[in-house]
């Protein structure tokens, strides 16, 4: 049976009468490219990502797109329009075959005004969300296209299990969608690869790309900063 109640977001939320809420809410599948939101459209409903992933795209005032986050199972959008009602900002596009649960605004409205901990959880993922445009604002302003593309593998690189020190970006994104990521062309973003790869800072494996001295990027990170202060 499709319930709010396994939706990790909704976990705790014992205050909830999720019968109720279910009645209100679709459930909708979506194929791989599949667009689920475009830019400017009007509609208002939060969607939350029960299996697949979709990736979410800015456009640029010149009309370039930039890939603001790839968004997994699990995980939730479209909370800004249901709070202030305006335009959407952004495209969501389905990466992969992805159900979603589609909750109309008022209804998740209505969640956060009778759950405290629903209302905690949103008020969290906003903030932690501004944190991390701020940072990508700072980095866009004061970085070249190189350190921008080593804060962008730290971001997405987590620990390498049985390698201390190490980090793996698994899979690893092609060279376009690094560049769409960092706001540059592919052919830059492969001379970067490379010049990495001679340095001994990162190597390619099956499945993954490994950052074999992350220290070493956030030092480089780090010292370009200051001196773009």
């Amino acid at each position: 049976m499709q319930t709010l109640a396994q939706i990790p977001f909704f976990k705790d939320a014992g205050e909830l009468d999720f019968a109720k809420f279910d009645r209100r809410c679709a459930w909708k599948r979506y194929d791989e490219g599949e667009i689920v939101i475009d830019y400017e459209d009007d509609s208002t409903e939060v969607y939350f990502i029960i299996s697949g992933d979709v990736r979410i795209l800015i456009r640029t005032a010149a009309g370039k797109e930039i890939i603001l986050a790839d968004i997994k199972a699990g995980q939730f959008f479209g909370e800004l329009a249901a709070i202030d009602g305006l335009k959407r900002t952004a495209n969501v596009t389905a990466l992969t075959r992805a159900e979603l649960c589609i909750m109309p605004a008022a209804t998740f409205r209505d969640i956060l005004f009778q759950s405290s901990t629903c209302c905690d959880k949103v008020l969290r993922l906003l903030a932690r969300r501004v944190r991390e445009l701020d940072g990508r604002l700072a980095e866009h302003t004061v970085l070249d296209l190189r350190h921008r593309l080593y804060a962008e593998l730290l971001r997405l690189s987590v620990p390498r299990a049985g390698h201390p020190g190490e980090r793996v970006v698994s899979p690893p994104p092609y060279h376009h969608v690094f560049a769409a990521r960092i706001g540059c062309r592919r052919e830059q973003v492969t001379r970067e690869f490379t010049t990495m790869s001679g340095e001994g800072l990162v190597e390619k494996t099956r499945g993954g790309l490994v950052l074999l001295k992350p220290g070493v990027l956030e030092a480089r990170i780090a010292a370009a900063l200051r001196s773009g202060d």
